[in-house]
């Protein structure tokens, strides 16, 4: 019998595990994750970006939590040796109707309480040499980390602080009975008093399992990576990222230098036919099938259809993903790029084809899910944690609603 029970090694899932067990130290947890290593999908499949919270919608939990979680992630980082590196990123307006746009950004990033700059044509050419703009800001407090080394420093301290963790261990079953939840794996069934989902890009099916209905569904999207050649990587400096249309619910394709040196240029967004597909022709009929019959799905779909077929056109061709590349950097040719490795994201969609635009957290009885935690979620990661085991203690009395968060 544990006190906890933790479905998901990624970021999110291991953070939740390290924040109850500074909060109860002395209780008997569990983290189960089906695959062979920590953080091996969306963790592990990211940017690295440690984001500033500039995006997000002020008195929003992404707005909170992304601005708290940046310094978290760093104070984290220098503690226990991961490799970091607090770069900075611009944010480019390219054509003129951009302007109100960014200034829009800049409100929203000064209301966030996050430190950011208008920079004229001479100060963006020091930052960015290559960079073509009709404006720019600076936001100095984005940072680049590799994440699934904070997901390996994380299981190796609550395990050092008693707790057990289990890979290659999937979830076959869950059921409830007089207080106690039953997990049937395929090593085995364990029970637990609470059961925690984090699940990632499964955790609609979990919350399913668990007997509780989530009011969405995950539709995965991939993310097309292409990476700079070393030898034009003098480029791009750091991160460069364009104003994002406000009518389409992804940031466009950026530059984003990795911590290990390379430079990737990315992503589209395209539905994946499957869940974990990485590649353009990996399918799961499951995946696939629940998709395309979720109407949720074909009223997004219908809303951003013009977007939807950019995007996919920029998917098949490399010459439209360059042109797009070209409006932050005319430099950049298609011979520059070769293919890197695709992300996929979780992304929770209502019925009505509304996408979750922040966090998204429910519980019932004795199980919390945590359904929708897209980018910035590594960001945020420690402190949605320490937020879960803050609200551990109500849903055990039963003082919170059934929304934890929205």
């Amino acid at each position: 019998m544990y006190d906890f029970l933790i479905v998901g090694g990624g970021i999110v899932g291991l953070s939740t595990a390290e924040a109850i067990l500074n909060q109860y130290p002395h209780v008997k947890l569990l983290v189960v994750e089906k695959e062979a290593s920590w953080g091996a999908h969306q963790t592990g499949h990211n940017s690295g970006v440690i984001h500033s919270g500039i995006y997000y919608k002020p008195g929003s939990l992404k707005a909170k939590l992304a601005t708290e979680g940046n310094r978290a992630i760093v104070e984290f980082c220098e503690k226990h040796g991961v490799a970091y590196d607090i770069c900075g990123k611009v944010i480019v307006a390219t054509e003129d109707t951009e302007l109100p746009l960014m200034k829009h950004l800049y409100d929203r990033g000064r209301k966030n309480g996050i430190d950011v700059h208008q920079v004229d044509h001479d100060e963006l050419h020091e930052l960015e040499p290559h960079v073509q703009s009709v404006g720019a800001l600076h936001v100095p407090v984005t940072g680049i980390v590799n994440y699934k080394q904070v997901c390996d420093v994380l299981a190796e301290l609550i395990q050092t602080k008693g707790a057990e963790a289990r890979l290659r261990t999937e979830i076959l079953g869950i059921s409830e009975k007089g207080g106690v939840v039953s997990v049937e794996t395929d090593q085995g069934t364990y029970e637990t008093k609470l059961l925690v989902n984090c699940a990632g890009l499964h955790s609609d099916r979990v919350a399913s399992m668990a007997g509780g209905d989530i009011g969405m569904k995950i539709v995965p999207f991939r993310g097309e990576y292409y990476e700079l050649k070393p030898e034009k990587r003098y480029l791009v400096k750091n991160l460069i990222y364009p104003v994002p249309n406000p009518e389409f619910p992804f940031l466009g394709v950026h530059f984003t230098r990795m911590i290990d040196g390379r430079v990737e240029a990315g992503p589209n967004a395209v539905l994946s036919m499957k869940r974990e597909g990485y590649a353009k022709t990996d399918i799961n009929f499951r995946d696939l099938g629940e998709a395309l019959l979720y109407p949720g799905f074909w009223r997004l779909a219908g809303k951003y259809w013009r977007e939807g077929v950019s995007e996919m056109w920029r998917s098949f061709s490399k010459a439209a993903f360059v042109r797009n590349l070209q409006r932050l950097i005319p430099e950049i040719e298609a011979e520059d790029l070769e293919p890197a490795p695709a992300g996929v994201r979780a992304q929770a969609l209502k019925p009505d084809g509304t996408m979750v635009d922040d966090f998204y957290i429910v519980h019932w009885n004795h199980t919390i899910n945590v359904c929708n935690a897209p980018s910035p979620a590594a960001t945020a990661s420690l402190k949605i944690g320490e937020y879960i085991a803050s609200e551990i203690a109500k849903v055990a009395t039963g003082v919170t609603s059934s929304k934890i968060f929205i």
